[in-house]
């Protein structure tokens, strides 16, 4: 989320989190679990002596985000999932079923990420046009610390297990739920119009020409709606 924190700190207090088995974030044994993810989110706004605040995540940080809001309600202002999911289906279990027999056969999670899970966070479109962008995300993957395969297989084993379903009625926030228009792993068909209608006070902003990374294709655009929605909810 750091491209989104950029513009958004001109307005907030904004914290980019590296989640358990990421970057800076310590690469503790897994399996990891959206529940235990949400709850290492609790306990950093716990030592910060932050009691409420806005949420946001994309992709497995949007899965973890409505985790949070539906285990602490009354501990988010407002909630912004970007990509997400309420339930993890047999399409997404595909897909991760096969990012983790790649990292183990490769040995290399930044291979991975950027060979197999690139091509489907982004429009084949941008690829075409703008390679030179396509290798400076590729280059600023390759930049952050390298994570080990068992940290990345324990990470998709919160995908895998993720299910927030029945509780999504728990969510009291204002929620602002953002897709791509042509993405493939959590499709707007399967995920978005469900969870607008499940969560109430939610509205629902599709990025026309996206795939599950509207924040790098469509940045000014983005980073303009999502802004917006934060305003109105400052709180």
């Amino acid at each position: 989320m750091r491209k989104l924190g950029v513009v958004h700190s001109k307005y907030f207090t904004c914290f980019s989190i590296d989640i358990r088995g990421a970057g800076e974030t310590d690469k503790s044994p897994g399996p990891y679990s959206t529940d235990m993810l949400a709850d290492d989110i609790a306990g950093f706004m716990q030592v910060l002596g932050i009691e409420k605040a806005h949420i946001a995540g994309i992709s497995l940080g949007a899965a973890t985000a409505l985790k949070f809001a539906v285990k602490y309600p009354d501990k988010v202002k407002s909630l912004s999932i970007h990509s997400g999911w309420s339930k993890t289906d047999i399409f997404i279990k595909i897909l991760v079923n096969g990012w983790m027999e790649i990292a183990k056969f490769k040995g290399s999670v930044v291979d991975t990420v950027i060979s197999f899970i690139f091509p489907l966070c982004l429009s084949p479109e941008l690829f075409v046009k703008n390679p030179d962008y396509i290798k400076s995300l590729s280059d600023f993957v390759k930049s952050r610390p390298e994570q080990p395969t068992e940290a990345f297989v324990s990470q998709c084993l919160a995908v895998l297990s993720h299910d927030c379903e029945l509780q999504l009625s728990n969510i009291k926030a204002p929620t602002l739920l953002t897709f791509g228009g042509i993405d493939l792993i959590t499709s707007i068909g399967r995920f978005g119009n469900h969870m607008k209608n499940s969560i109430k006070n939610s509205e629902l902003v599709v990025f026309e020409g996206c795939a599950h990374t509207p924040m790098y294709e469509k940045t000014e655009d983005f980073n303009k709606k999502t802004l917006y929605f934060l305003k109105r909810h400052i709180g």
